[in-house]
């Protein structure tokens, strides 16, 4: 935000006082009110980032501020404002006067609550998530560091980044990725962790597990590593908490066993039925001892603002592995040393016993002692978590595959060393998911790390090292670093040429992407003759159906297309799609984007009748396997209407985009580069049915939003104004036209 410490006039920023995964938040003033307020910021991303991750980013921290500022409950945290100052989103919350429930339970000298507290706490849960639920809004990441316990003994829930609308489903999978878990370890619920449909009552299984921790001062599954504990949500049944705590009332520890249940269906039917059951047994007369010696619940400051996720390097007490990747920088309360009645029992796992002894270091100018071998169970076991990785990565969940492959690449650099190449291979396979996770700068750092590495334990031309540069260098041309790209690309090609000959797969593959970054550096005659030469060879020696085949022939034809050979594009495209086909079936997602290459090199070649024919069978087809509101759907669709258009066909064209654009805007938002798209193709059906007005009316939309979202300087911006000044000169308003051409043409800040 620069160096003012006052946002829209209005906010005085006095000191950060949170950080957590998408931002920060401030303690802060509202000046025209004169209260306290908490200002929650979306951290910058940095410009190298792909626009579409900054689009889905930005819309998950606006859909925050929209959840929440929809609730009205005092078990709900108040949002009180929402906006943007100079570049960065913010939004205004109330300064609570409290702790959340991890902290309390760290402050607690690591003992679990007073059986009062927890009780009253599970009511208050209950009572705002019977409202949040009734409301259509599912929670998703309810965790002790996501409710607030105030001064006065009000109990909030706060938090609602990853929330889920009920009657949008679709809408919020496209923010957080179909099929990915989202949450944190110990508070996921088992369909969570499956990645499927996921409704209220998953929240009442993270409240039983938060209910769970608070009673008996740990979680149900407090495993030191994160596979094992997503595991252990899925396939087994905790042992009830009163087996760690006798004096817990039955009533209370039959509702948090009900509340874990596996089966959604299994579990209370709804947080007003939960709330029912607490306080039909809160008044049931029953004494609620605290455990001998157990001390009072301390004394609250006087002001905590919301909870927010602590530092990635806060403690944490008895933790014994990271969270996975998708809950990194979010704490999920405290890991108790010892659990309640007595010490917990020894790890049982055997890489565990090993790799939490602590380390010490020799004193200066003394020989260390050699460092002990890893026993061959120690190696066997780290042998196998990284296969359960490696079995992640092949069901495409990189998420979590990801979190597995970091664990154990820091257990074998404890047992095996640094340089070790089973801890260099885990590494190479977290950069590897990371590059499939979007995050090429992530894998940018980790690849040229295991290449130096490599070169220097293996040599130069070890494949594996060249394994590693040759992924350091798809992660540069991933960030749009062509040029370096090329350059670590022609140091490997040498190096696999050298080593194992041209026609080796490894060297193909380099080759074919070789191809690639020379197409994006514009020199397309070298990249289609590279293709050409990689497509015939991989035909030769794998054969013509093969799928590493096949892609080199889609590069192929989109290096003909843009040479502007459309009618050889086309031979390889429909030759591409039949192959496909035959050997993946007609509806598989390859064939079909092989179908619709196809469709729009028709649709340019003039052939648009058939192209429109093509699009039809493409919708149906996406439908059955997407839905209506997939992304690919939705392309055919307005494929669809383009080809309309082509044909003169212009009112149903219209109708087409209209409703393409409306299905855009819902799942992806107003301001989505394919939404917008969607508006430009209604803008210029509505110019070739001479409705100027209304055509006129969506171009000032779209440079609206451009401008707001690409810069007034932007060349996709200048081209919407271009649009904007046509219509006007359509409409005979030439000066209007005029000023606006002239506001294009002069240079920022002239």
């Amino acid at each position: 935000m620069g160096d003012s410490r006052l946002i829209q006039g209005r906010y005085r920023l006095h000191e950060v006082i949170g950080r957590g995964g998408m931002g920060e938040v401030w303690r802060a003033t509202d000046e025209a009110l004169g209260r306290g307020v908490a200002v929650k910021c979306l951290k910058p991303l940095g410009p190298q980032q792909d626009p579409q991750v900054l689009t889905v980013v930005r819309e998950r921290f606006r859909r925050e501020a929209r959840v929440a500022a929809a609730l009205q409950h005092r078990g709900i945290t108040v949002v009180h404002d929402f906006g943007e100052y100079d570049g960065v989103l913010f939004l205004v919350m109330e300064l609570l006067e409290g702790r959340n429930l991890s902290q309390l339970l760290v402050s607690n000298d690591q003992h679990p609550l007073p059986v009062e507290d927890v009780v009253e706490i599970a009511d208050q849960v209950a009572d705002a998530l019977a409202y949040t639920h009734r409301m259509g809004i599912v929670h998703r990441d309810l965790k002790p560091a996501n409710i607030m316990r105030l001064r006065d003994g009000t109990v909030k829930i706060c938090d609602f980044g990853i929330a889920r609308l009920g009657a949008d489903m679709g809408f919020t999978s496209k923010l957080t990725g179909t099929g990915i878990a989202m949450g944190t370890p110990h508070y996921m619920s088992p369909e969570q962790i499956g990645g499927g449909e996921v409704d209220h009552r998953s929240d009442l299984y993270s409240l039983g597990c938060v209910l769970y921790e608070l009673a008996t001062g740990a979680p149900p599954f407090d495993l030191g590593d994160s596979w094992a504990i997503l595991i252990g949500h899925r396939d087994t049944v905790p042992s009830p908490p009163r087996a760690h705590r006798a004096e817990l009332p039955d009533y209370f520890d039959r509702i948090v066993v009900d509340l874990l249940a596996k089966v959604p269906e299994e579990r209370p039917a709804d947080a007003g039925d939960l709330r029912r059951r607490i306080v039909s047994g809160r008044f049931t007369p029953a004494p609620f001892p605290s455990p001998a010696g157990a001390p009072p619940l301390p004394a609250l400051p006087l002001t905590v603002p919301m909870p927010v996720p602590l530092p990635e390097s806060a403690p944490v007490a008895g933790a014994a592995a990271p969270a996975p990747a998708w809950a990194r920088g979010i704490t999920g309360g405290h890991r108790p040393a010892a659990a309640v009645g007595g010490p917990r029992p020894a790890a049982q796992d055997p890489a565990a016993a090993v790799l939490t002894t602590e380390w010490t270091t020799a004193a200066p100018g003394s020989t260390p002692p050699p460092a002990p071998a890893p026993s061959a169970e120690l190696v066997a076991v780290l042998a196998g978590r990284f296969r359960a990785g490696m079995g992640l990565g092949r069901l495409g969940r990189w998420d979590e595959a990801e979190s597995v492959h970091r664990s154990v690449a820091r257990d074998r650099a404890r047992a095996l060393g640094e340089d070790h190449p089973d801890t260099l291979t885990s590494r190479y396979e977290v950069g590897f998911a990371l590059a499939r996770l979007d995050r090429p700068a992530d894998a940018l750092r980790i690849f040229a790390e295991v290449a130096e590495a490599r070169a220097r334990v293996l040599g130069d031309d070890h494949p594996d090292t060249l394994a590693a540069r040759q992924e350091r260098a798809y992660a540069l041309g991933r960030l749009g670093r062509h040029p370096e790209a090329y350059e670590a690309y022609a140091e490997v090609l040498a190096a696999r040429e050298r080593t194992v000959g041209p026609d080796h797969p490894d060297t193909l593959l380099c080759r074919h992407n070789m191809a690639f970054t020379l197409g994006r550096l514009g020199r397309l005659e070298e990249s289609y003759r590279t293709a050409h030469e990689v497509a015939e060879a991989r035909a030769r020696l794998l054969g013509e159906a093969h799928p590493d085949t096949l892609v080199t022939r889609h590069e192929v034809a989109y290096t003909l297309t843009r040479l502007g050979r459309g009618q050889e594009a086309l031979v390889q495209y429909r030759a591409i799609a039949d192959a496909r086909a035959a050997a993946l079936g007609p509806d598989h997602p390859d064939t079909l984007a092989a179908r619709y290459e196809t469709g729009v090199c028709l649709g340019r070649l003039g052939q648009a009748a058939d192209a429109l024919d093509l699009c039809r069978d493409l919708v149906a087809a996406r439908t059955r396997a997407q839905g209506p509101d997939g992304p690919e759907t939705l392309r055919a669709r307005q494929a669809l209407a383009v080809n309309l258009g082509r044909l003169g066909r212009w009112t149903e064209a219209l109708a087409a985009s209209e409703g393409v654009h409306a299905d855009r805007a819902r799942v992806l938002g107003a301001d989505h580069p394919d939404t917008l798209t969607s508006r430009w193709e209604t803008a210029v059906a509505l110019g070739r049915l001479d409705r100027w007005e209304e055509a006129l009316e969506c171009h000032r939309e779209i440079a609206a939003a451009r401008t707001r979202l690409l810069g007034p300087a932007h060349p996709d911006t200048l081209a919407a104004l271009d649009d904007e000044a046509h219509c006007l000169e359509r409409l005979g308003r030439d000066a209007e036209a005029a000023a606006l051409l002239l506001r294009a043409a002069t240079p920022p800040g002239a």
